[in-house]
């Protein structure tokens, strides 16, 4: 079942899509379901488990936390980002909670929310069960899993939990790039406009231009916000932020974007993407972009388009972000977009490919320059580590992002520069990326426990 770019475009918080989003939602999903069950007045006590890499690394990717403010009902796109910290704190110190928003319970963060380094659960690294209690009775428990770029699975018990998905039949459906570029020589649509269609087969034309218009804005102030903040970021490295005196030197240097020298389109990309991913460290507002993790690539490359490239109006932006989603829901339904699961190259090498390929799209490119450009995208990423130090989203995932932007609009003009054929299909770099990412170690893959996460106390 095809995708839609709505959900792979989800406007929620930093740091971490899968470690912060999808525990939110998940532990949220719990609190509503004890609601809806009737079972909600009954509870007297909660517990979370997290395991395998939301474990190794829930305390710097925000997901106790996320866990907090998921079972008081709050949800990724609309919490209070400035607020919420401190009510975790208030948690922490008072040892109460309101669960599902309403139900004050006992709840000592401590010890009823458990973060396991070294246990995972079988089907997905990012696993998680919450269970409830009516004093001694056990009411129920429920496990899900965080599979990246904010998607969580129920455990239903099968041993292969599906995502629930919006089942309204589309009229161009793919899975795979063959079929989206079958789609598009049938149809005689480009991407963007196979993409739009199946979009406004769930909702009505004007709704979809709204939710994307929607989507860029919420970059946009990202970026602003990003380039706009001073100081350090949260967590024990005491990283600088740069993008802020970055944005200071270029404004300086030549006031606004523009061809200033050869190179001064990358300056303001690497400072879109640092402003972006300092953001989402910080625990701002972002956009899953497919994670959050990735998320600076996108907007900086879709920046790079508005601030340089001539005739980028409201209608390319839409159909910007129409084609990245068209290539990141091929990534979501044949292979994965968690760190956790394949390492960065399916977070940072997803997003370079989807840019790569939206960027295309908008310079004129054909359905098979499309394809080219987001399979360059992500060729040069195969085999990249998820090794956050720390296991913070800071390094070297900010600057990751940065260094990815510029790898998606080369990737672009490379394609452009050809006929739109290649000896190696989009299809067959997902599955490589997949096979490369179950060949990996498990300790590359977002536990803080290889590559740089380990190395960098030598420096």
């Amino acid at each position: 079942m095809t995708i839609s770019v709505f959900e792979l475009f989800k406007i929620g918080i930093g740091p971490s899509s899968s470690h912060t989003v999808g525990p939110m939602r998940a532990a949220a999903r719990f609190a509503a379901g004890l609601a809806s069950d009737g079972l909600l007045d009954q509870v007297t006590k909660v517990r979370a488990e997290l395991f395998g890499s939301l474990g190794a690394t829930g305390h710097g990717h925000g997901s106790r936390g996320a866990v907090l403010w998921g079972l008081e009902g709050e949800d990724p796109e609309t919490v209070d980002t400035r607020t919420a910290p401190q009510r975790s704190a208030e948690i922490a110190e008072t040892h109460r909670l309101l669960l599902d928003g309403s139900h004050e319970i006992d709840f000592d963060p401590d010890h009823d929310l458990v973060l396991h380094r070294r246990r995972t659960l079988p089907f997905h690294p990012n696993g998680m069960t919450f269970t409830a209690w009516a004093g001694d009775r056990e009411l129920t428990a429920r496990t899900y899993y965080s599979i990246g770029g904010g998607f969580v699975l129920d455990d239903d018990g099968s041993g292969a939990p599906v995502v629930t998905r919006d089942p309204t039949p589309v009229p161009y459906p793919f899975s795979t790039g063959a079929d989206l570029l079958a789609q598009c020589r049938d149809s005689g649509l480009s991407i963007s406009e196979l993409a739009y269609a199946n979009e406004c087969a769930r909702r009505t034309p004007a709704e979809v231009d709204a939710g994307l218009d929607r989507i860029w804005q919420v970059m946009a102030e990202c970026i602003g916000n990003g380039q706009a903040t001073t100081g350090t970021l949260p967590g024990g490295l005491k990283v600088h932020r740069r993008a802020a005196e970055l944005h200071h030197r270029l404004t300086r240097r030549g006031g606004e974007p523009g061809p200033i020298d050869p190179l001064a389109a990358m300056d303001w990309v690497t400072l879109w993407a640092l402003a972006v991913n300092e953001e989402n460290a910080a625990g701002g507002r972002v956009v899953t972009a497919p994670t959050n993790g990735a998320a600076g690539i996108i907007p900086a490359v879709l920046h790079y388009a508005v601030s340089f490239v001539p005739g980028v109006d409201a209608t390319a932006i839409r159909r910007f972000l129409l084609t990245a989603g068209a290539i990141g829901s091929i990534y979501a339904q044949t292979a994965s977009i968690s760190g956790a699961e394949v390492g960065c190259q399916g977070e940072v090498g997803t997003a370079c490919s989807m840019a790569a390929g939206a960027l295309a799209e908008i310079l004129g490119g054909t359905p098979q320059q499309v394809e080219c450009a987001a399979e360059i995208g992500m060729e040069h990423h195969l085999g990249l580590t998820c090794d956050p130090v720390g296991g913070l989203v800071q390094i070297p995932c900010i600057e990751r992002n940065a260094v990815g932007s510029i790898k998606a609009i080369t990737a672009a003009r490379l394609a452009l520069h050809g006929q739109g054929t290649q000896k190696v299909s989009l299809d067959q770099v997902v599955r490589t990326m997949m096979q490369t990412g179950a060949d990996m170690k498990v300790k590359y893959k977002e536990t803080a426990r290889g590559g740089l996460a380990v190395n960098i106390v030598e420096c």
